[in-house]
């Protein structure tokens, strides 16, 4: 049965998909600044013998698989950017760039995706329809290269895409996934409290931004508590606060940074619009003014149900429905413009405890968990096939 033949080539190429995870784990790049990366990729693929599209986007690979026969033609996408995080791992194949690693799995996503393409590409005359490969720069900093890669045309032909994103702290083995939203949507915000400065002795002569800045942080609980649906999600969290440099002056101004997370596209605008009005009338009762600036992210990820569906079947009694979590991510454009899905792979080391979350200086992830997203891929592409247009 080709799924069989299929994963048992994966399976053989595990020790090469660790290779290929290694070496770019120890020579990671930037967001944005990739270039050695896209290269390796590309040539990778090249060498395979597969039709390679590079510079897309920007910085994107694309790499085109036809099948033998005719059917649909379905994406998959792995991303390739690291962080700016000193690795503090001690292992053999440690970051060598330093303050930069692959804190996040996207090295694996990355080996995961080539060896998937090295056991299609081999199969290819076997095959109904034509794979594509998009491999992605910028996840990890917005704008992100999704939506540039999409307007360069990554999606043209394409009838379906699929992503997946290893887990460091969910059990290896097994996939994740829901219907409908699965990871948030992201907007930050500044909000500069403006004030008058005066002696700490004589607060009465100006106006305070920390005491104005203080309730404004307060009052911003109510976007949750009091102006949102309660059956929906939403988060609105200061993260940061800076005000004044001495213990006995008040200062001219306050400045506080945060985050709003949100699945609901309405809800999310009328966050905005609740953290503006608050801020404002907050900060003109106890006598100062506050600038709102709110800086978009990324949209909410919205799995298709069909395409979900198509991941269930695929992945069998291995398959796992979770709920959905707050981190973004920008496969979410993907999702936009074709019908599709998202799911995670466990990959906690077996038999620990706890594991090292991701972003963190010492995450790492069961390597094996390639060989499951790479299979699990594969199982997808012909289980897409089969289900009727």
């Amino acid at each position: 049965m080709l799924k069989e033949k299929i994963h048992r080539r994966i399976e053989t190429g595990f020790q090469e998909m660790t290779g290929i995870r290694r070496h770019l784990h120890m020579h990671p790049e930037l967001s944005h600044q990739e270039s050695e990366t896209p290269e390796f990729i590309a040539a990778y693929l090249e060498k395979l013998g597969i039709e390679v599209r590079r510079g897309v986007g920007g910085r994107g690979v694309v790499g085109t698989i036809r099948g033998g026969k005719p059917g649909k033609t379905i994406a998959f996408r792995a991303d390739f950017d690291a962080l700016p995080i000193q690795d503090a791992k001690d292992v053999p194949y440690k970051s060598t760039v330093p303050g930069v690693m692959h804190a996040c799995g996207h090295d694996g996503h990355t080996a995961a995706l080539l060896v998937f393409a090295e056991a299609m590409n081999e199969m290819k005359d076997e095959l109904s329809g034509n794979v594509i490969l998009i491999h992605q720069f910028g996840e990890e900093a917005p704008p992100g290269g999704s939506r540039a890669m999409i307007a360069d045309g990554c999606l043209d032909g394409v009838d379906e895409v699929y992503g997946a994103h290893v887990q460091s702290q969910l059990e290896a083995g097994f996939i994740y996934g829901r219907d409908g939203y699965l990871q948030a949507a992201e907007d930050t915000f500044t909000i500069t409290v403006n004030g008058s400065g005066t002696h700490g002795a004589e607060p009465h002569l100006g106006a305070d931004p920390i005491l104005a800045a203080s309730h404004i942080m307060v009052a911003l609980q109510a976007i949750v508590s009091r102006h949102a649906d309660p059956l929906k999600s939403l988060v609105v969290s200061v993260g940061k606060f800076h005000a004044g440099e001495a213990d006995n002056v008040i200062p001219e101004r306050a400045v506080m940074e945060g985050t709003i997370r949100v699945f609901d596209p309405e809800l999310r605008k009328l966050a905005r619009r609740r953290l503006k009005a608050t801020a404002a009338s907050v900060a003109e009762g106890l006598g100062c003014t506050a600038d709102v600036a709110v800086e978009q992210g990324y949209d909410s990820l919205y799995n298709h149900p069909e395409q979900m569906e198509t991941v269930r079947q695929a992945a069998g009694s291995r398959y796992t429905d979770i709920e959905p979590i707050m981190p973004v991510e920008d496969f979410a454009y993907y999702t936009q413009h074709r019908p599709g899905a998202f799911f995670f792979v466990g990959a906690k080391p077996p038999g620990t405890e706890t594991s090292w979350p991701h972003h963190h200086e010492k995450f790492d992830f069961h390597e094996p968990a390639m060989v499951l997203a790479a299979q699990t891929f594969a199982a997808v592409f012909l289980e897409a096939q089969e289900r009727k247009a």
